[in-house]
């Protein structure tokens, strides 16, 4: 999956102009790649655009403007896509009380390893773990995975821990997205 390069980039206060012009992609572009399974895990895959997106709203929000500060959002945000022929993906554990959050967290450190797509085959790819995401306590409640899938379109994302077991199976809309992605 292509990265996004350093020049794609415009300081924060181009960006700020910019905006309003350009969310309208990418929000199109969040919603196509933006999946449930069951009642708490939501997964949106990223691809360069999502990423540029993010790493702007960085620069914006927190009005960066050092080249080595601009550099380390863009490292940050890019290692998200993975390596080539990988799915990058944020997973969202989201459940509105705070008391039931942070029981299920610490419970769920083992979610991660339990999250996988699915290709044509049957074959099911299981994430790599941003191991900075939990401790011995506890899970956060924002995943940081890759899923490498050596360029293969998958057809489903799912979740193997009994909690948060579940399944979704992607449109075509999304498969075709997702070839896309994998295929820059």
């Amino acid at each position: 999956m292509r990265r996004v390069a350093r020049d794609e980039l415009v300081d924060w206060q181009t960006f700020a102009e910019e905006r309003a012009a350009l969310q309208p992609a990418v929000l199109a572009a969040k919603a196509l790649r933006r999946v449930h399974v069951g009642e708490h895990l939501t997964f949106l895959f990223e691809n360069a655009l999502t990423i540029r997106w993010q790493i702007q709203e960085m620069l914006r929000a927190e009005r960066i403007v050092r080249e080595k500060d601009v550099q380390h959002e863009l490292d940050t945000y890019n290692e998200l896509l993975g390596g080539p022929g990988d799915l990058g993906c944020t997973l969202l554990v989201e459940i509105v009380d705070e008391a039931e959050r942070a029981a299920k967290l610490a419970r769920w450190k083992r979610l991660p390893e339990c999250l996988h797509v699915r290709l044509a085959d049957g074959r099911r790819v299981f994430a790599r773990v941003d191991e900075r995401q939990r401790d011995e306590r506890k899970l956060s409640s924002v995943q940081y995975l890759v899923f490498p899938v050596a360029s293969e379109t998958p057809v489903a994302v799912g979740c193997d821990l009994d909690e948060a077991r579940g399944e979704h199976v992607f449109t075509p809309q999304q498969r075709a997205a997702l070839a896309e992605d994998l295929a820059s």
